[in-house]
């Protein structure tokens, strides 16, 4: 992983309980707990980006008649 950065947040107290008692369950640290969500959210984020795109792109191509590979092949050849 590398050198560490330590870092102070804030959470709303419900928040920093729920979080505790699930590193606790989890036999893990609250900082490991509080890495995999932040993780996670990039990993979220990234895959509605893709999902925006890939969308953008779809409709692009059906507005070309764009369907298949083939139909791609000769669009492009």
């Amino acid at each position: 992983m590398g050198t560490a950065v330590k870092k102070t947040i804030s959470l709303p107290p419900e928040l920093a309980r729920e979080a505790q008692e699930l590193a606790r369950e989890q036999g893990r640290t609250l900082s490991a707990v509080v890495q995999d969500a932040l993780r996670l959210a990039a990993r979220e984020r990234l895959r509605t980006e893709f999902a925006k795109a890939q969308g953008y792109w779809s409709k692009r191509a059906r507005e070309k008649r764009i369907l298949t590979e083939k139909d791609l092949e000769k669009y492009l050849g």
